[in-house]
C-alpha cells in the first residue's frame, strides 16, 4: 500500500504563501486522484483541492484563485501552492489518494499550517 508523506507547513502571516508537499512511497501514475483535504479544529474535514491522472482539478470556493494543485509523476509527488493565505486557512492539512476526490483510499499523516492575522 502506498504510503503518503507531506511536508511544507508551518506558520506565515496573513498574505504569505506556503507550498505543501506530497510525496508517495510508489509510483502515483495510476492513482487517479490525489489531492488535499483539511481540519480545523471544531470542524469537519473538508476538500481543498484535488487532481486527476488526466490533470483536471477541482478546489474550494474558498481557496479557488489563490490555491494551486499540480502533480509531478516522475517524482511521486502532489503539490499544493498556497497564496494570499488568511487566517482561516489554518488547520492541519492532509494528503490522499483515491479512486477520485471524494473516495479517499489513503490518507497522509497531515502537516499544521497556521496562519496569523
Amino acid at each position: 500500500q502506498v504510503q503518503l508523506v507531506e511536508s511544507g507547513g508551518g506558520l506565515v502571516q496573513a498574505g504569505g504563501s506556503l507550498t505543501l508537499s506530497c510525496a508517495a512511497s510508489r509510483s502515483i501514475n495510476s492513482i487517479n486522484a490525489m489531492g488535499w483535504y483539511r481540519q480545523a479544529p471544531g470542524k469537519q474535514r473538508e476538500l481543498v483541492a484535488g487532481i486527476t491522472t488526466g490533470g483536471r482539478t477541482n478546489y474550494a470556493d474558498s481557496v479557488k484563485g489563490r490555491f494551486t494543485i499540480s502533480r509531478d509523476n516522475a517524482k511521486n509527488t502532489v503539490y499544493l501552492q498556497m497564496n494570499s493565505l488568511k487566517p482561516e486557512d489554518t488547520a492541519v492539512y492532509y494528503c490522499f489518494t483515491g479512486a477520485a476526490v471524494s473516495v479517499i483510499g489513503k490518507w497522509g499523516q497531515g502537516t499544521q499550517v497556521t496562519v496569523s492575522s
